[in-house]
């Protein structure tokens, strides 16, 4: 038998009176004296479908008296236009068979606390709302893998064991590894870099954990990373480039997406005006601004949420932070010799008060001053012996970034937390399911 998508008969593919098959799972039932309606969901939607009692075989009312929320079932029947339904379409079924009851199905209609819908978040996921963001993120992701091809890039998978930090010490999920200390990675970055020695520019979407204790509603401890590294690339290229990948998305899901994006009540305006000269504004200039708004903040602190919800809580566009003190910022990143002091980095922070969402920076190329931060960050200089050779068998200028992707959807979305970004959210006090 050939089955067709609620999409199909939403979309206007089938006249009126012709016969479909479909098969989901019940959304919703009502029973209205002779009528029983019953709303069935698939990956495409949500689609009314109503029985006359009268009219019904008693085999068929059997079954439907079985029938509960999320109960699976499929059906065959005739394509009704009505306006008073969802989407304007209803099936008026012929047959149906169950294919999986469902009994006492936690997650009713009523409102239910965040704690105990993380509890079922297995069963959360089957709402129209968290399948409309799911559809969102793989959008997205595609999305980049088109920007990143169009640009003459090439997508690795570099590991997720790795025997050194990247990032600090302190934020590093510690796992024996046979016979020795390893680490889940907190950043591709490092091997990428290698790796643009034979393909020159490179990208790769992966996990990242970070062991950090931050409870605030931007903070995982295991996120996607979307990362590119380019050889050949300045502070400024790598830049350039970060527009360009971010309004190419903005454009994509404002064309591509309109349906989800109705969703969560976004204009596709709000995306399309996301477009390349983004503000730029440097480290020091944004203290001053952050000390005027009252915040207590001097030179060489760094910034948090609520530093950089301040900084963008009332600009429409994205904006780069630049020349952060060299301290403050990781081991590799090279320092500005026009701006002593100063890192060649720039942090990207979404508009409406999202925070940051992308850190980059040119790489250090100097083999002895590589040395010497590494030595700084107290780690055993064996275990980046790998990465130096990259500074003494031809190196050369390169830039990369890395973007997290939960916190760019919960931005295009306006979500009020990233848990609802990932399908099944890892924070320092959640890990199940």
């Amino acid at each position: 038998m050939v089955y067709s998508h609620i999409q199909d008969v939403l979309l206007g593919k089938f006249k009126e009176g012709e016969t479909v098959n479909l098969r989901g799972w019940v959304y919703l039932t009502r029973d209205l004296g002779n009528l029983y309606f019953l709303v069935l969901r698939d990956a495409t939607g949500l689609l009314q479908t109503v029985i006359r009692k009268s009219n019904t075989e008693p085999e068929l009312l059997e079954k439907i008296k079985q029938i509960s929320q999320e109960t699976a079932v499929s059906l065959n029947g005739k394509i009704k236009k009505d306006e008073r339904a969802p989407g304007g379409y209803e099936i008026e079924i012929n047959n149906l068979n169950i294919l999986g009851l469902s009994r006492d199905y936690p997650l009713s209609k009523k409102s239910h606390g965040v704690e105990f819908l993380l509890n079922h978040r297995h069963l959360w996921l089957r709402s129209p709302r968290q399948r409309d963001i799911l559809k969102i993120r793989e959008s997205v992701t595609w999305y980049a893998r088109e920007f990143f091809r169009r640009e003459g890039f090439t997508e690795v998978h570099p590991p997720m064991l790795t025997p050194s930090m990247v990032e600090g010490g302190a934020t590093l999920f510690e796992l024996k590894y046979f016979d020795r200390n390893a680490y889940l990675t907190q950043s591709s970055q490092l091997y990428l870099e290698a790796l643009i020695f034979s393909l020159e520019k490179v990208w790769c979407l992966a996990p990242s954990f970070r062991a950090e204790k931050s409870r605030t509603r931007r903070h995982l401890t295991e996120y996607w990373h979307l990362e590119a590294e380019e050889a050949f690339y300045s502070n400024e290229d790598n830049m350039k480039l970060q527009e360009k990948l971010v309004s190419y998305i903005c454009k994509k899901v404002a064309e591509k997406n309109r349906e989800e994006l109705e969703t969560f009540q976004v204009r596709p305006e709000r995306l399309l005006k996301i477009k390349p000269p983004f503000k730029r504004m440097k480290y020091q200039e944004a203290i001053d601004k952050l000390q005027r708004k009252g915040f207590d903040v001097k030179y060489g602190d760094d910034f948090g949420a609520d530093e950089e919800e301040a900084l963008t809580k009332d600009m429409e566009t994205p904006l780069f932070i630049t020349n952060y003190p060299l301290e403050i910022k990781a081991f590799y990143m090279k320092e500005d010799p026009n701006n002593p002091g100063t890192a060649l980095c720039a942090d990207l922070l979404l508009p409406e008060g999202y925070g940051e969402v992308i850190g980059g920076s040119e790489r250090e190329t100097n083999y002895e001053v590589l040395v010497k931060r590494i030595e700084e960050t107290g780690q055993p200089i064996e275990n980046y012996k790998w990465y130096l050779d990259l500074r003494k068998y031809g190196s050369v200028q390169h830039s990369g970034f890395g973007l997290g992707l939960e916190r760019l959807i919960m931005w295009l979305l306006k979500l009020s937390h990233i848990r609802e970004a990932v399908p099944f959210p890892r924070t320092p006090s959640r890990i199940y399911p």
